[in-house]
C-alpha cells in the first residue's frame, strides 16, 4: 500500500471507518489488561482473542484495523521477561493476527465486494509516554532527544514493516518534539510507508505539552508520507470543534477517533461510565461536515459502536 493508493482509497470512499478499542473487546473475552503492557500481554497469553477482536470490527464495517502494538515495545517485553528474539515476534505477530482476522472476513465477501472494499492494516505506534504506563500519553510529561525517540520507535517499525502493514498509525501522541522526530524517521528510513498521525490533546485545542495543535498540525503539511493528521483518545465533545481547527490548516485527510463518552482518571487507571454521552450516529455526520474523512472509536468503543460510525458513513 502506497501513499497515493490510499489517497485514492479516501477520495472514493469520502470516508473511510476505522476500528474501536482492542482492550476494551479483550476483557470481555476474560483477557487481563491490568498490567504495564496493556492490552500487548494478549499477545503473549491469548493471541487468537485478538485475531477474534480484529474480525468483530470488519465485521461491524471497519475498512481499517490497527494492530494491537501500541504499548508493545521491545523493551517493555523484556521488562516482562521475555527474551529479545519473543519481544520481536511479539511485535511481528501483532500484524499476523490483524492480517488474518481481515483474510477471514475478506473470503465471506462476494468478490465484486471485496475488490470495492479497503480493508487496510495500521500498524500502531503508541508513544514513549506509553511505554512508561503512568499515562504520559496524557501530558507529555517526559523529555527524550530526537535521536532517542527515533532510538526507541525504530526497532518496532521495523517489526511492523517487516510484517506487512499498509500505513503506520503514529496515535495518542503528545509532544510535538516526538511526533517531529517520528515524521524525520518515517521519511528517512521508511519512505514506501504512509502513516497518519493522530495527536493527544488538551481541552484547549494543544497538544498536552501545550504547542498549540494549528502550529503541529501545520508542520506536518511538509511531509507528503504523513498522509492524514487528527486526534484520537479525547471526548467526543470535542472531536467537531477540534476538526474544524485542523482543518483551517491543512488540506490533508482529517482521522478523529474519540472515546465513547466515559470519562478516564490517568493516575487510578479507572473509567467514570457517563450516561449522557452522545451516540456516535448523531456526532459522525457533524464531523463530516466539518471536515473529518477517517473516522473510528479508541477507549471503551465498541463494534456496536464502529457499526453506528459506518452506517452514519454510509447515509
Amino acid at each position: 500500500m502506497n501513499n497515493d493508493l490510499l489517497k485514492n482509497w479516501l477520495e472514493k470512499q469520502a470516508s473511510l471507518v476505522l476500528d474501536g478499542a482492542m482492550a476494551t473487546e479483550l476483557e470481555k473475552r476474560g483477557v487481563d489488561t491490568d498490567n504495564d503492557l496493556w492490552s500487548a500481554m494478549a499477545l503473549v497469553h491469548s493471541p487468537e482473542s485478538i485475531v477474534d477482536v480484529h474480525r468483530s470490527y470488519f465485521e461491524a464495517g471497519a475498512n481499517i484495523a490497527i494492530t494491537d502494538s501500541y504499548q508493545a515495545n521491545v523493551p517493555a517485553f523484556l521488562k516482562a521477561g521475555l527474551t529479545a528474539e519473543q519481544s520481536g515476534k511479539m511485535i511481528f505477530d501483532s500484524v499476523k493476527l490483524a492480517q488474518k482476522a481481515r483474510d477471514a472476513y475478506a473470503e465471506t465477501l462476494e468478490d465484486s465486494v471485496r475488490q470495492a472494499t479497503p480493508l487496510l492494516i495500521a500498524g500502531s505506534i503508541g508513544p514513549y509516554g506509553a511505554y512508561l504506563a503512568d499515562g504520559s500519553e496524557y501530558t507529555g510529561d517526559y523529555d527524550l532527544s530526537a535521536d532517542e525517540y527515533k532510538s526507541f520507535h525504530r526497532a518496532r517499525m521495523q517489526l511492523l514493516e517487516e510484517a506487512g502493514i499498509d500505513l503506520f498509525a503514529f496515535e495518542t501522541q503528545p509532544k510535538f518534539e516526538e511526533t517531529k522526530a517520528l515524521a524525520d524517521l518515517l521519511s528517512s528510513e521508511f519512505a514506501g510507508i504512509p502513516a497518519w498521525l493522530s495527536f493527544s490533546v488538551s481541552d484547549k485545542a494543544e497538544l498536552c505539552d501545550g504547542t498549540p495543535l494549528t502550529e503541529a498540525v501545520d508542520y506536518f503539511n511538509q511531509y507528503a508520507n504523513i498522509v492524514a493528521v487528527g486526534v484520537n483518545c479525547t471526548s467526543m465533545d470535542n472531536i467537531e470543534g477540534l476538526v474544524k481547527v485542523i482543518n483551517s490548516v491543512t488540506d490533508k485527510p482529517i482521522v478523529v477517533y474519540p472515546n465513547n463518552g466515559d470519562t478516564y482518571d490517568p493516575k487510578s487507571k479507572t473509567w467514570q461510565t457517563n450516561p449522557h454521552a452522545k451516540s456516535f450516529s448523531e456526532l459522525v455526520p457533524k464531523w463530516q461536515a466539518a471536515g473529518a474523512s477517517m473516522i473510528g472509536g479508541c477507549c471503551r468503543t465498541t463494534p456496536d459502536d464502529i457499526r453506528e460510525v459506518a452506517a452514519a458513513i454510509k447515509k
